[in-house]
């Protein structure tokens, strides 16, 4: 007997699409007010999730929709962060 795991989804702020997990980056505002790449997902802080598309973060940015989501300001460094790590899993 076949046991479907279920797969946990969340919602790209960005496109407002329902994806698999995996398939995201989660960017987490710590109590500090610090905003920060969580690439293991455990991070404790609030979150938001984005999709593994430099389209996504580029949108994110333009509309400063992880600002909002968050309620904080998102340093570009970390936008630089999430496109850097898009751009590495693309070539692998």
């Amino acid at each position: 007997m076949v046991v479907n795991k279920k797969i946990p989804l969340r919602k790209c702020v960005a496109t407002g699409e329902m994806l698999p997990k995996k398939s995201m980056i989660r960017v987490v505002r710590s109590k500090e007010g610090e905003v920060t790449v969580d690439i293991t997902g455990k991070k404790s802080g609030r979150g938001a999730y984005v999709s593994k598309t430099e389209d996504a973060v580029e949108m994110a940015r333009k509309k400063n929709i992880l600002d909002r989501q968050l309620d904080a300001k998102v340093p570009d460094e970390v936008y630089e962060e999430l496109l850097t790590l898009i751009r590495r899993e693309s070539i692998l």
